[in-house]
């Protein structure tokens, strides 16, 4: 009966663990394979910003300096100003909450006119950016209009040492949460401007671990 000694057995144990992982790296990469590149340009044209807890906003009322101020939207997404107890302002545009305050406002005040100016600003946790994984400093990202996957990386401060940056993926709520390929690595690393892709509310970026 023949035995095997230590060093072949190790030699086999190695040997399994490493077909074991390519085979395993290869169906990851297979994964990847099966979601399409990020489209080049994905900006909304018509994109105009919504309002979110933590922004601030400046209330401007012509003729009435006395309730004229800057205020933070609470947590609960409204807003209190003199003569207003509360008003919603999530989910509103700029515009759209000046015609709300000067509705509430007409109890009090003839004709009032009232403009917005947001100064502040976070947006709802619905259209934000989400980083996440081997990024330097994962986070969410208030979106602006062609606000592209460079920007998000500057904004996050590049990738970590163990990324797989051409393995990263988009996953776009706005495309009924389909996913997409974005070649980090090659933007950020090799400068490859053909890899930088426009970003849309509410993308999340999720940027993988590499076993090498």
């Amino acid at each position: 009966m023949k035995y095997l000694n230590a060093n072949t057995m190790t030699y086999g144990f190695r040997l399994g663990v490493c077909v074991a992982m390519i085979s395993w790296l290869s169906a990851c990469a297979g994964l990847s394979d099966n979601y399409p590149a990020a489209p080049v340009t994905a900006s909304m044209q018509d994109y105009s910003y919504i309002v979110g807890p933590g922004d601030s906003i400046n209330i401007m009322v012509w003729r009435n300096p006395e309730l004229s101020m800057s205020v933070p939207v609470r947590p609960d997404g409204k807003i209190s100003t003199p003569l207003v107890d509360e008003l919603v302002a999530q989910g509103k545009n700029s515009i759209e909450i000046a015609r709300d305050i000067e509705k509430q406002l007409a109890k009090y005040v003839r004709d009032p006119v009232v403009t917005v100016i947001v100064t502040g600003f976070v947006g709802p946790y619905s259209e934000q950016i989400r980083v996440v994984g081997e990024a330097a400093k994962p986070q969410a990202l208030p979106y602006k209009q062609k606000m592209t996957a460079l920007d998000v990386m500057i904004a996050v401060g590049g990738l970590t040492d163990f990324a797989a940056g051409n393995s990263a993926t988009i996953l776009r709520s706005t495309d009924g949460n389909k996913q997409y390929v974005v070649r980090l690595k090659d933007l950020i690393k090799r400068g490859d401007l053909s890899a930088n892709v426009e970003m849309k509310p509410g993308d999340i970026l999720v940027i993988p671990q590499s076993l090498f």
